[in-house]
């Protein structure tokens, strides 16, 4: 059995996907002329209250665009240390826009406190760079970032006159787990009735109350920002694509952007159509998802020298503390060798999706048990 948890990007896309792709109709989007593209674009937009949407190769190409749009060269933006838009994608906004990032400490649920975001504001003179924009993530690190804590620090920005970007690259799966803290609160009797789903329990259907629930929330979460970054190759089981949306505006000065950066694609409808198909059908499964990353924290959660941070979406962290840590070298080594692939050293990082199910759960459990019990 092969077990791949090193990221939700490993996925293929499914037989419905794939027959999804082949079958649309095609253009070229550089003349803005794909309908397969047009269709995605319009659906997005659509989807989280936004007047346009553009399709782009890659999250990190649709953040840098964001960031080039809403900043200018000299200013600069407000982001975590650990968020992906500064630390993981090359510096692409100082290099290619000479847009300098802020980066500031955030709290252990991704939040970065209000009165950092205050202070970090520049004042209006020549010595500093022009603080243009506050950029968020959600999920950050697989957590889910709370919906007030995100209007407050929206509600901060906009009162200091700054623009709003959320990386939003897991956006679907912050909206899953949104859902059901919603669903918690207002004391729901249990899932609304549906497919059986992988876990023994009920699947949610995209037609169904909980898909409506999970498109509302992520609606939410999108309103509060500018400009969205949403990606489709994570989570959502595509084999590539992301998209930005935004103001009209906004995205004219994206679209050029994408231009200059190498991402103006052309019968990309057959990418659009996967991304398109993946909204249609992928979004309300990532339940599944979550429900499966609770099981393997829950499995590893007794064995010595684990420490288990309980997971609130597909992200699943584990540190190695003694005994465990003196044997965490050969560990990763050992877990490939029974099919299973997972990433880091002493912090662990396995992320589960739709190409894991409970029974590759159960074998992953199986290989840890059998190395710590060594």
């Amino acid at each position: 059995m092969r077990v791949d948890l090193r990221s939700d990007t490993v996925t293929q896309p499914t037989p419905g996907m794939r027959a999804a792709m082949m079958a649309a109709p095609l253009g070229d989007d550089v003349y803005a002329d794909d309908p397969s593209v047009n269709a995605l674009q319009e659906k997005i937009a659509a989807l989280l209250g936004f007047e346009a949407a553009l399709f782009l190769p890659t999250g990190t190409q649709s953040n840098l665009c964001a960031i080039l749009a809403h900043c200018q060269r000299g200013d600069e933006y407000i982001v975590a240390q650990m968020a992906h838009c500064y630390r993981w994608e090359g510096g692409g906004a100082a290099v290619f826009g000479s847009v300098q990032p802020q980066p500031l400490n955030h709290q252990s649920d991704g939040t970065l406190l209000l009165a950092d975001i205050e202070a970090a504001i520049k004042p209006d003179d020549a010595h500093f760079a022009r603080t243009r924009l506050l950029a968020l993530e959600n999920t950050f690190g697989g957590k889910l970032l709370p919906m007030d804590y995100v209007q407050q620090a929206t509600d901060l920005a906009t009162s200091r006159g700054l623009a709003r970007h959320l990386d939003g690259a897991r956006l679907f799966n912050a909206a899953v787990a949104q859902a059901e803290l919603v669903e918690a609160k207002a004391g729901a009797a249990g899932p609304p009735q549906g497919e059986r789903g992988p876990l023994g329990g009920q699947r949610s259907t995209q037609s169904g109350e909980r898909g409506g629930d999970i498109f509302h929330e992520a609606r939410r979460i999108a309103q509060c920002f500018d400009s969205v970054s949403v990606c489709f190759s994570k989570g959502l089981g595509a084999p590539v694509g992301s998209a930005l949306c935004g103001s009209r505006e906004l995205l004219t000065r994206a679209h050029r952007i994408r231009k200059m950066a190498g991402g103006g694609m052309r019968q990309s409808g057959l990418l659009a159509a996967a991304a398109s198909y993946a909204l249609d059908h992928q979004v309300a499964r990532l339940a599944d998802d979550h429900a499966l990353a609770r099981r393997l924290a829950h499995g590893l959660s007794g064995i010595a020298g684990l420490i288990v941070e309980p997971p609130q979406s597909n992200i699943l962290f584990v540190d190695l503390a003694e005994p465990a840590k003196a044997r965490a070298a050969q560990l990763l080594p050992h877990l490939a060798r029974h099919g299973v692939l997972a990433s880091g050293l002493y912090r662990l990082r396995f992320v589960t999706h739709l190409d894991v199910d409970a029974a590759g759960i159960d074998h992953v459990l199986a290989v840890m048990r059998d190395f710590f019990a060594v």
